[in-house]
């Protein structure tokens, strides 16, 4: 674990008021934002280079609450290099159409964009390219889950609260939702393949075979 003199030294945490020439004391300030910190980074997933540009943007009076959001968007996601093979042409080509067709408000040059993109392509190269078909589907769900997430900072009534729920919202909001996606396969998948519907299957083949033999006998 990353020490306090660490996040202060990489500029995410602010430095503390010496008690003495070697400690220095935190306040509750600190302890938020020490705990923000964390989250982003062990449950986020993000680097502490990202957390450090980030944060800056919070820390920005500048800084309208759409851009923290992009900044902290921005940094979710892929890094990988961007494929020009077929696949990846007419991935980029279904995204283009998904973000005209919804008529949302995005630039090409959001991350988002190239790892929808990347997503896609991949699926297409091991002859899942009908994937795409789903693309609206995952749009219904993707927006009622942002208006979600956006209604709860909208709830905040700080502005310091204010800029840290679009931080968590957009970074943690995205591990919970995958987590709660997870969890919901799970469930589909037991309802449709699992073992008890087969064994409803086998309950309901006997009978049918107990009632042939039923009429065999008469």
């Amino acid at each position: 674990m990353p020490t306090i003199k660490y996040y202060v030294r990489e500029g995410l945490l602010p430095p503390g008021e010496l008690s003495s020439p070697n400690q220095a004391h935190y306040d509750e300030v600190h302890e938020r934002r020490l705990r923000l910190i964390r989250a982003l980074l062990e449950v986020g997933g993000l680097k502490v280079a990202a957390i450090a540009e980030v944060l800056g943007a919070v820390d920005d009076p500048e800084c309208s609450l759409h851009k923290v959001l992009g900044a902290a968007a921005d940094r979710l996601g892929g890094q990988g290099v961007a494929d020009d093979d077929a696949e990846a042409v007419t991935a980029r080509a279904a995204v283009e159409r998904l973000i005209a067709r919804r008529g949302w408000h995005t630039h090409q040059s959001n991350p988002a964009v190239e790892d929808l993109a990347r997503a896609l392509a991949a699926m297409g190269r091991v002859g899942h390219g009908a994937f795409t078909e789903l693309l609206d589907d995952y749009a219904d769900a993707a927006e009622l889950v942002a208006r979600a997430d956006l209604g709860y900072v909208g709830r905040r009534v700080a502005v310091e609260d204010l800029v840290e729920s679009v931080v968590i919202g957009t970074v943690l909001g995205e591990a919970v939702f995958n987590a709660v996606r997870r969890l919901a396969h799970v469930d589909a998948s037991a309802r449709l393949y699992g073992a008890d519907r087969e064994d409803e299957g086998t309950v309901e083949e006997e009978k049918g075979e107990k009632g042939e033999k039923g009429e065999k006998g008469e």
